[in-house]
């Protein structure tokens, strides 16, 4: 389960450090896409093949269903960890999440996020006021 955020910069062509904590969760391969709200996913190889089966059994008759098919599985690339503990995110991701330099990784139980970091402080400023207006919380916590 993925925890925790951690600020990185992204280098000049376009690696980041992954953190060890991270690291030992994606293991030896895993895969990068394009996320929803403008960021980039990083989802551990079985969490990944376990989405495409779900992703891939949806109703293709259905248009939305199609278009999501398309944004996720033709961002989708196979990434190694380097002997530096980096990756290398390509810049059709980069672009797309709006990621210049500084970036903010979140653990998000079953994947990673890559965030802009101002676009991650603007979403969690958000994120903190919708928690606040969100009635199934406390049904959530009361289980």
């Amino acid at each position: 389960m993925f925890t925790w955020n951690y600020e990185r910069t992204i280098d000049g062509k376009g690696r980041i450090i992954i953190p060890p904590k991270f690291r030992k969760e994606l293991g030896e391969e895993f895969i990068i896409s394009r996320g929803l709200e403008r960021c980039i996913y990083i989802y551990p190889m079985e969490t990944w093949k376990e989405l495409s089966k779900k992703i891939s059994s949806l109703p293709l008759e259905k248009k939305d269903v199609r278009i999501y098919q398309r944004f996720i599985f033709s961002s989708a690339l196979d990434v190694k960890i380097d002997s530096q503990g980096r990756i290398s995110i390509p810049k059709t991701l980069r672009d797309y999440a709006g990621i210049k330099r500084d970036v903010v990784m979140v653990g998000v139980s079953s994947r990673i996020e890559i965030w802009d970091k101002e676009r991650w402080e603007k979403i969690n400023e958000e994120l903190e006021e919708s928690l606040m207006n969100f009635e199934g919380l406390i049904d959530l916590y009361d289980r």
